[in-house]
C-alpha cells in the first residue's frame, strides 16, 4: 500500500517514516502543503497521514483543493490542534479520521488499517483468501497455518492484490501502489514478484488476465 506522509517537523517526520516503511507502506513525503498537494493530486495514495499546521499551504486548504479535484483517498489528520473547532473543520474539509499529537504509533498504525479496510469494503483486519491469510496488524502470511516468509515487496503485492481480491489489477496500477515516488520503478518486475508468490503460496492464488493484468482467485 503507498501513503503519502506529510509533516514539517523534521524529527516527528523521520520517526513516522521509518514506522510507517516497517509496517509495510510505499511511503512519500512532503514537508510543506504545495508540494503535498500537487503530489496527491497526480498520484493514486491508498492513504495519507495530514498535517494541519504546514508552511506555504495550510492542511486545511490542501485537503479541500483534493476533495474539490475529485481526490477521495482516505486522509488522517495529524495535528497539535486539538480543539473541538479544529476537529470539525477538518472533518467538514473532508478527512476521514483525527489523531491529535500527541499520540502512540500503534495507534495511527490501527487508525491507517482501518481507514484502508473501510475504503476497500473490508470488515476484519485479518484477510484470508483459501488457506492463505495476511493480518494487516502484524504484517504476517501463513498458509495452512504455517508462517510464509515474504519480501517487502512481495508482501506488498500480496496486501494490494488481497485487499482488491477477485478484480483484475494491472500491472502499472500495481507498480504506482507498491512503490514509493523515489524509488527505481520497473514494472518488468512485477511478473517477479507474482511468480515469487506463486512458488510461496500456490501456483493457483493469482491468475494472470491476458492483456489486463492479475486477480487474486477465490477458492
Amino acid at each position: 500500500m503507498r501513503l503519502l506522509l506529510v509533516e514539517d517537523e523534521p524529527s516527528l517526520r523521520r520517526q513516522l517514516h521509518a514506522a510507517l516503511e516497517a509496517a509495510g507502506y510505499a511511503v512519500d513525503v512532503a514537508d510543506n502543503g504545495q508540494d503535498a498537494w500537487l503530489l496527491g493530486d497526480v498520484n493514486p495514495y491508498d492513504v495519507v497521514v495530514l498535517d494541519l499546521g504546514l508552511p506555504v499551504l495550510d492542511g486545511i486548504t490542501v485537503l479541500k483543493r483534493w476533495r474539490q479535484s475529485g481526490r477521495h483517498m482516505p486522509v488522517m489528520i495529524l495535528t497539535a490542534r486539538d480543539s473541538w473547532s479544529d476537529k470539525v473543520a477538518g472533518i467538514d474539509a473532508g478527512a476521514d479520521d483525527y489523531l491529535a499529537k500527541p499520540f502512540h504509533m500503534e495507534e495511527l498504525l490501527a487508525r491507517l488499517r482501518a481507514l484502508i479496510r473501510r475504503q476497500q469494503g473490508h470488515a476484519s483486519a485479518t484477510l484470508s483468501c483459501g488457506d492463505v491469510v495476511l493480518d494487516t496488524r502484524t504484517g504476517r502470511v501463513t498458509r495452512g497455518g504455517e508462517p510464509v516468509a515474504l519480501t517487502s515487496h512481495e508482501y506488498r503485492v500480496l496486501a494490494y492484490l488481497m485487499h482488491r481480491a477477485g478484480s483484475v489489477v494491472s500491472r502499472t496500477e500495481l507498480t504506482e501502489h507498491i512503490y514509493a515516488q523515489d524509488f527505481d520503478r520497473d514494472s518488468n518486475t512485477i511478473e517477479v514478484f507474482i511468480g515469487r508468490l506463486r512458488k510461496k503460496l500456490s501456483p493457483d492464488l493469482i491468475e494472470t488476465v491476458r492483456g489486463l493484468g492479475y486477480r487474486l482467485v477465490q477458492p
